[in-house]
């Protein structure tokens, strides 16, 4: 009877809205050596009911862990409350809880973990230069992503109980995590079935360098996405900015990648999304303040 009684209620905790008593459980690992990389660090998030019941998660993937879910461990004293944006987001019935997987930054070393590799590969001239100066050693985004394609995401399916396949996982960041959640979105179509690229830095380098539009970034940021976007499969991915501080910078490029979802023949609204957030700047607090939007949209189920 106790068993019956157990697998009735893990049947109901399946679709019964998330207690707010109950915050879900982190999970820390610091320093991971990864070949070819920094020592990484995770912060993972599992939801209420984990320990609980027995069934499969999705699991979303996000850079910048350390700003994610604690104040204390966060750069600026602000963070995402990634958790708390994700039990909004299923309490108000839009989507499945998910297992996060909060990847930190590797402070000095952010911006060559972060750039992707192939749009500084067709980088030229001043730009690549200026990439290069930022950046004060090898662009090493491309190991990054086989690692958490590869061996992180092997490990995590191995010690967690999720769902491994393409739709039911997802990779969110901002800023230049922004970037590189689109670079695996594009490089690793069969992985990576959800991307969410916040108020993504395309100007790539400091935009103050830039006077006014660069011309040579648009091109670059249409031609990366014209090769690599192909055909939406199913596939979902989330673009947005604001307009105050760094978010002022990135509408002209923003518009050229939009048009680019629209030529490719990508649905506004069910294969893309683009949000603009008049006043949002570039910070954690705006984004947190729209998460629980961007889980919603991102990580609903057709």
């Amino acid at each position: 009877m106790l068993r019956l009684l157990a697998a009735l209620l893990a049947l109901l905790g399946l679709a019964a809205p998330l207690t707010a008593q109950d915050g879900g459980r982190l999970i820390e690992y610091e320093r991971v050596p990864v070949a070819g990389l920094p020592d990484q660090r995770l912060t993972i998030w599992l939801p209420p009911g984990y320990d609980v019941y027995q069934h499969r998660y999705p699991v979303l993937y996000m850079h910048d862990g350390h700003n994610l879910f604690d104040v204390a461990k966060s750069n600026f004293n602000k963070i995402w409350a990634a958790d708390e944006a994700m039990l909004e987001a299923v309490t108000n019935r839009n989507i499945e809880p998910h297992i996060i997987i909060g990847i930190w930054a590797p402070g000095a070393d952010r911006y060559r973990q972060y750039l992707p590799r192939s749009a500084y590969d067709a980088a030229t001239g001043g730009l690549r230069a200026q990439m290069d100066q930022t950046a004060n050693g090898e662009i090493v985004s491309d190991r990054y992503l086989a690692w958490i394609a590869g061996p992180l995401k092997s490990w995590v399916d191995s010690s967690f109980r999720t769902r491994p396949g393409r739709d039911d996982t997802a990779i969110v960041g901002s800023s230049m995590g922004g970037l590189m959640s689109c670079y695996a979105f594009l490089e690793r179509p069969e992985v990576f079935g959800r991307a969410g690229c916040v108020s993504s830095h395309w100007p790539a380098v400091d935009p103050r360098s830039v006077e006014g539009e660069s011309a040579e970034l648009k091109a670059l940021w249409d031609a990366w996405f014209a090769a690599r976007l192909g055909q939406p499969d199913g596939r979902r991915v989330w673009l947005d900015h604001g307009t105050a501080t760094l978010d002022a910078y990135y509408a002209p490029y923003q518009q050229v990648i939009d048009a680019r979802f629209a030529a490719a023949g990508w649905q506004k609204g069910r294969d893309w999304e683009s949000r603009v957030y008049p006043g949002a700047e570039h910070e954690e607090n705006a984004w947190a303040a729209r998460l629980p939007e961007i889980f919603s949209w991102l990580l609903a189920k057709d």
